[in-house]
């Protein structure tokens, strides 16, 4: 029973660290067709979002199954409640993607401008966004928790980019108001990436409570929470 129970775990491990990496491409393909307003990558974007959804369906049942035949408890069942919800948010990731590649697609063909750019931060807050989701996968690989929590902080960055967005782009559609319509439509992909940095955190917070049982939900500054001592992380099983 063990090695069958370690073989289903593996699989699903695997399952979910190609999950990652396609959602990761996802992103990482729609963020590099932003600046040159390349609607064939966006297209290949909203084609490929197909398997995010049919890998998605696919893994819940690999993980519902799991639960059903094997009645797993402590960390055997930290983990598969941790991959149903990492799965979740993973799939939610690649909305977003899937999100800013139809932005992308509605806007003419021209380049996005530079300046613009460059004073909202726009391609930073990608660069963040790309890197959070690639360390959480790290994080889960060689399940490390410092590389988890390190994620909370990463996103802060993303938040506050977010924000000063918004005061960047009224200035923009004022001075250029035939292209007001494209700011307000430009904000919903600041607005996508920021929450696409919600989710990751959400994936930090698996990982951790799968490897330390720790729930950090509601734990609010998260970058602090830590368990006070054994006798609670084992209540928390």
């Amino acid at each position: 029973m063990v090695k069958f129970v370690d073989e289903e775990l593996l699989k699903i491990r695997k399952e979910v660290l190609d999950m990652w990496t396609l959602v990761y491409e996802q992103l990482k393909n729609v963020c590099a067709a932003l600046p040159t307003s390349d609607k064939e990558r966006a297209w290949d974007v909203l084609i490929r979002e197909r398997r995010v959804n049919a890998s998605e369906l696919k893994l819940d049942c690999d993980v519902e199954d799991f639960l059903a035949l094997y009645t797993p408890v402590a960390v055997d069942l930290r983990f598969a409640l941790a991959m149903l919800k990492i799965n979740t948010d993973l799939e939610r990731i690649g909305d977003f993607a899937e999100g800013i590649a139809r932005f992308v697609i509605r806007q003419d063909s021209r380049p996005a401008d530079p300046g613009l750019l460059a004073d909202t931060r726009l391609e930073e807050m990608a660069r963040a966004v790309l890197d959070m989701l690639l360390t959480s996968r790290l994080a889960l690989e060689k399940e490390d928790i410092t590389l988890a929590r390190s994620l909370f902080e990463k996103d802060s960055v993303v938040d506050e980019i977010n924000r000063a967005a918004t005061e960047h782009l009224a200035s923009y559609a004022a001075a250029n108001p035939d292209r007001a319509a494209y700011c307000i439509d430009l904000k919903s992909v600041f607005l996508r990436l920021e929450r696409a940095g919600d989710h990751i955190t959400n994936l930090a917070e698996e990982i951790i409570f799968y490897i330390d049982a720790e729930v950090l939900k509601h734990a609010g500054d998260k970058k602090e929470a830590a368990p006070e001592n054994e006798a609670d992380e084992m209540g928390k099983e």
